[in-house]
């Protein structure tokens, strides 16, 4: 991609969203058209000092892209309803599978390369290992919905003969950093470590003991 490119980035007021577009800008892209809930102001710090082309509410972009303001050239789809301990699965099956399908065939229909953020949550307890094996992904077994969607999204991003011209699903394990600060309970170990340090002087470590019954 040149400096000119129009991308796309879902979920850029969230964690990785937002330092997707940070990144971004800093290697001199200017041109990117932000999505996600923006209703949240909590998560402003995250995109409001951005370069950007322009931002679009979560639930208003495809209407948006059929207007054709614009050329896209990139998306990265990285929105996503993330709380693992989100049991209604008509939550998820709506934004991380059946919205994922639709960026999905708009990038097809346009030829535009896709960047989609998929999640180690579809492992399940690592039963069948932690390998990139497409071979593997009617046979994982995830341990909660949120898991459940992303794989179910996989499995159906592989059966798709019409297709983006490049695609890639990420499985995102660990991550941590800036600008995970509104994410409450679900931030990452590293960051309520971090702030359990700074707030104490020290960390507690919690063993956790498997018992087979």
């Amino acid at each position: 991609m040149d400096r000119n490119s129009v991308i796309v980035v879902t979920g850029a007021a969230g964690f990785i969203g937002s330092y997707m577009v940070g990144y971004l800008n800093r290697k001199g892209y200017n041109k990117i058209v932000i999505v996600d809930d923006f209703s949240e102001d909590e998560k402003k710090l995250n995109y409001i000092n951005k370069i950007i082309l322009r931002s679009v509410e979560r639930d208003e972009l495809f209407e948006w892209l059929k207007q054709k303001t614009v050329e896209v050239d990139f998306v990265f789809h990285i929105g996503a309803r993330t709380d693992t301990t989100e049991f209604d699965y008509s939550i998820h099956d709506k934004l991380n599978v059946e919205y994922s399908k639709q960026i999905w065939k708009y990038c097809t229909s346009n030829n535009i390369p896709l960047i989609y953020a998929s999640s180690a949550a579809t492992y399940g307890d690592g039963e069948f290992g932690y390998k990139d094996d497409h071979a593997l992904t009617d046979r994982l077994k995830p341990l909660n919905p949120y898991g459940v969607s992303k794989n179910e999204f996989d499995k159906w991003a592989l059966k798709q003969t019409a297709r983006p011209p490049f695609w890639a699903g990420l499985k995102f394990f660990n991550v941590y950093g800036p600008n995970e600060y509104h994410k409450g309970r679900m931030a990452s170990v590293v960051f309520h470590a971090f702030n359990q340090v700074r707030q104490t002087g020290q960390g507690k470590i919690v063993q956790v003991t498997q018992i087979a019954i």
